[in-house]
């Protein structure tokens, strides 16, 4: 565990003045706040291009569709079971570095190769790259945030990370308006995956830039920056804890929830299109669904960043991590009760502000509070457990939600069925945040005992 310096004595820079409308940041720390919340933008800005072309091509592919979609989600925990052992291994060898420049290149290389299989209509590639940016998005995430973790110590980061998270927030608002006029404009799918490629060269030098800055600055992080992670493997670091264990099982429950409200949303939508395009001939489907997810998360991610912005640190400041933890399942409850009931299916725009509030209070709220649960956690956790529950047991809440959009189509109950399961396991969810909370407390008083040791 590291430990931040104090901070320097003397009046605020104009930068930390201005951070401090959106959280408590004091003297000395603006630059590497800065920083990484430019790194994080670039980040979130090339992931939610990626997203809106595999969102786009997935729903409109012959192959594909919302069944599809839902199903492609399983895909991804099944590679993971692999990846996380890999992913121990190579980090127990090499410096952090090394680790993150190695993974960007990976990326990077991956996003070539997929721009070339679409351009030249390889079978299954769509099904492939909407399995590889879910992967993407969880492992990249992930280890931006292990770094983070790395750099502050438990204080200093329930301070900062409300305030670092509005970078990936505001990186998320252009990207989906971007690819919306760009599909309009008739550009091609393989096309935009240039643009995200690009940002991640910027995204791998800011890292560059931050590590130098703080091994130049505190001794500690010199170090640090020259260590590998401590060995370990993800999966038995996350069973060897009780901690970790719930921590999983929470965002095994909230990504079935999500998973199966994108399917609700996303079968609806279509069924809209397919009425538009019967009632008009010639319309374009696959721009109609582009134009529609491009504009969707576009104001979704309007609503993320005034909640981020806002009231984030607030809630974090006045109502701690129960609080923070507690909001999305309330949110939640209130989008698939109307659901459930049938009202956002009889009015369309219900549902998409619900989905809305639903998914901004996930990618503000909950995802600042997510990165929070892991400040109390060891180093070998930050990064090896991480990568196991970001990644795998996430993408394992989409497995369980693909069997349920199975069993619920199979059985002819469709998203009023799928509506009904979200609530009942919205109430596993607020259980579940309850006991969290209490062991988050424990290893956070543990924690600040043997730093100030």
């Amino acid at each position: 565990m590291t430990t931040a310096p104090p901070a320097p004595a003397g009046r605020p820079s104009i930068f930390e003045r201005l951070l401090r409308v959106f959280g408590d940041v004091r003297g000395g720390e603006s630059g590497t706040v800065l920083l990484l919340f430019a790194n994080l933008f670039l980040l979130l800005l090339g992931y939610y291009v990626l997203k809106t072309v595999r969102d786009t091509l997935i729903l409109t592919d012959p192959s594909g569709g919302a069944e599809v979609k839902a199903y492609a989600s399983a895909g991804q925990a099944l590679l993971l079971i692999g990846f996380v052992p890999l992913y121990s291994r190579v980090a127990a060898r090499v410096d952090r570095v090394k680790l993150i420049f190695g993974m960007v290149a990976f990326y990077v290389v991956s996003i070539e190769l997929f721009a070339a299989a679409i351009q030249g209509g390889v079978a299954y590639a769509v099904i492939a790259f909407y399995i590889w940016v879910g992967i993407f998005n969880l492992t990249s995430i992930a280890l931006f945030w292990s770094y983070a973790n790395d750099l502050y110590r438990l204080g200093v980061g329930e301070r900062l990370f409300p305030v670092i998270a509005i970078g990936g927030t505001a990186g998320g608002l252009p990207g989906p308006k971007v690819v919306a006029w760009l599909f309009e404009s008739g550009v091609r799918a393989s096309m935009m995956l240039q643009i995200a490629a690009v940002l991640l060269l910027v995204h791998v030098a800011l890292y560059w830039v931050v590590n130098r800055r703080e091994a130049r600055q505190r001794h500690d992080q010199a170090a640090a920056s020259r260590e590998p992670v401590p060995p370990g493997n993800g999966f038995a670091l996350v069973l060897a804890s009780p901690y970790l264990r719930l921590f999983a099982l929470l965002l095994i429950v909230l990504n079935v929830v999500n998973t199966n409200g994108n399917y609700i949303l996303d079968s609806t939508v279509l069924r809209i299109a397919d009425a538009a395009a019967a009632a008009t001939p010639g319309l374009d489907r696959t721009a109609y669904v582009g134009s529609f997810v491009g504009n969707f998360a576009f104001y979704q991610n309007v609503v993320v960043l005034l909640i981020q912005s806002l009231l984030v640190s607030r809630i974090v400041k006045y109502f701690g991590i129960r609080g923070v933890l507690m909001t999305l399942p309330l949110v939640a409850l209130g989008t698939y009760g109307l659901a459930a009931a049938g009202i956002a299916f009889t009015y369309f725009r219900v549902l998409q502000v619900g989905k809305t509030l639903e998914n901004a209070t996930d990618y503000s709220v909950m995802n600042t509070g997510k990165q929070m649960l892991w400040l109390p956690t060891s180093r070998a956790e930050k990064y090896q457990a991480k990568q196991a529950i970001d990644g795998f047991f996430v993408r394992l809440g989409d497995l369980v939600s693909a069997s349920l959009v199975f069993a619920f189509t199979a059985w002819a109950l469709g998203p009023i069925g799928v509506a009904w399961a979200n609530v009942a396991l919205i109430g596993l969810w607020i259980v579940v945040v309850g006991w969290i909370v209490r062991q988050y407390r424990a290893l956070a008083a543990a924690r600040s005992a043997a730093d100030a040791a």
